[in-house]
């Protein structure tokens, strides 16, 4: 038996077929998407209905809906047509490409074209494909080949397009219809792949004590499929799914701190979710990121401060930056006077020439109207804090002293006041037996001390807790 080696990868590159497959699946065919709406959420779902006229036959027909969504859950897929019965749906994602144009014709004859480098004359063997299975066997007039690539010009001709393949996603319905005719129908489905997010772009005054904020829409589009001149509106909230993952989420260092308003908000509502439709009609692209402006605002009323996390019984030799906190509500009166969906806040200062620069971002959670937002933007340069396990002292066998020592400075030449966080006070009955300023304790797991520190200089916080650990 004689073995050749052809080149497998330029053979796929260059396969191509007569034209005698069915419309849905020819390349490049306009799309048959209809009147479409498509309604996104945040967790990765979007609700598409696609409006299209049919014209059915009466009795049982065979129904195709080509570009549908590649991520389509066909559990969801609900089609309403008119003087018609849903009989069966079959969702086709087997799609056309060298590689499966090439699994299809498995146990048939393809046509092997070969260019002579020298002479470009073309010799054209007639072959049977024996097997593709990270390769391809053919038998060709009885010689084995298997194909690989050496650099010779091959390509592969195919007689037909397979019915199975087809060139873009494809759900197919089975109807029983009781009259001939032309009517509209409607197919409504859940998706995969599109999700949204805000981003926000705040610029600001730290002089005047006011804040920009530009909101904006992030809209993206990883479906596998194009949705032309789409109705478009955008869901603010964590709508429930079974593909919900809620493992443990980790906290972050700078994580924002969210107190929740009570505020009504005159934007429409979807039950316990808020709606940002677009203005107008959009083709959302496959593989494309949109940006859409939600949120427009000047002269909001902001402060900036300092805050610094210890955790229990953290000692450090070193001093530690403090965060920097850009803090700012969303109410009617003086804030940003909107619900504010989830996303990145990014925040830019000018600088003595005028210029906007950019000195960090953060994350918010979605945050209901008069909510107050305390956004760490990133770990300040002067003002430092060193916390020191000053005594540690066991009182009897369940219980136990500890004296803390935190020293703040401050590098700036104005004074500074720094929100001193002491965690992991969660045990039970802990208490605070000294301190030489008055903390606030918050929940049961932290205290909370407001520490001015002058401009060039420090302050000192001591406490004595009295604890099971």
């Amino acid at each position: 038996m004689r073995q050749r080696f052809f080149g497998w990868a330029a053979l796929l590159a260059s396969a191509s077929a007569p034209l005698t497959a069915q419309e849905a699946s020819v390349p490049g065919a306009p799309s048959a998407q209809g009147d479409l709406s498509v309604t996104i959420y945040n967790n990765d779902v979007a609700l598409v209905q696609d409006v299209r006229t049919l014209s059915l036959g009466n009795g049982r027909v065979r129904q195709d809906f080509p570009d549908v969504s590649a991520q389509i859950r066909p559990a969801t897929v609900s089609p309403t047509v008119p003087d018609a019965v849903i009989v069966e749906q079959n969702f086709d994602y087997d799609l056309l490409s060298p590689s499966s144009l090439m699994e299809k014709s498995l146990g048939e004859e393809i046509t092997l074209v070969r260019t002579n480098p020298a002479t470009g004359a073309e010799t054209r063997e007639r072959s049977r494909v024996l097997a593709v299975n990270g390769g391809v066997v053919l038998d060709i007039g009885g010689r084995i080949e298997v194909l690989r690539d050496d650099g010779l010009p091959v390509r592969a001709v195919f007689d037909r397009v397979p019915q199975s393949l087809r060139a873009r996603p494809t759900l197919s319905v089975t109807l029983a219809s009781t009259r001939s005719g032309s009517r509209p129908a409607t197919l409504s489905y859940l998706s995969g792949g599109l999700r949204w997010n805000a981003d926000y772009v705040a610029l600001f005054d730290e002089n005047n004590g006011k804040i920009d904020v530009q909101g904006w829409v992030t809209l993206q589009n990883n479906s596998g499929t194009t949705f032309t001149n789409a109705r478009t509106l955008l869901v603010a909230g964590d709508v429930g799914s079974t593909n919900d993952n809620n493992g443990y989420m980790p906290q972050p260092r700078r994580a924002t701190h969210i107190r929740p308003g009570s505020e009504s908000t005159d934007r429409e509502q979807l039950g316990d979710f808020y709606l940002y439709p677009l203005a107008e009609r959009t083709t959302i692209a496959d593989r494309q990121t949109k940006q859409v402006s939600f949120l427009d605002v000047k002269g909001a009323a902001a402060s900036s401060g300092f805050r610094f996390e210890n955790s229990w019984l953290n000692s450090s030799e070193n001093a530690r930056s403090a965060q920097s906190v850009l803090s700012f509500a969303n109410s009617g009166a003086g804030g940003l006077g909107d619900a504010l969906p989830a996303g990145t806040v990014r925040v830019y200062i000018r600088d003595a020439r005028g210029q906007p620069q950019f000195i960090g971002e953060n994350s918010i959670d979605h945050t209901p109207q008069g909510s107050t937002i305390a956004l760490p933007t990133g770990d300040a340069f002067d003002v430092k804090v060193q916390p020191v396990v000053v005594s540690r002292t066991r009182i009897n066998a369940n219980r136990w002293q500890t004296q803390m020592r935190y020293r703040l400075t401050n590098a700036r030449s104005r004074g500074v006041t720094v929100e001193l966080v002491q965690g992991g006070l969660d045990w039970t009955d802990t208490r605070i037996t000294e301190e030489n300023r008055k903390s606030e304790r918050r929940d049961a797991g932290t205290a909370v001390w407001q520490v001015p520190v002058p401009a060039n200089g420090e302050a000192i916080v001591t406490a004595t807790f009295d604890t099971r650990y």
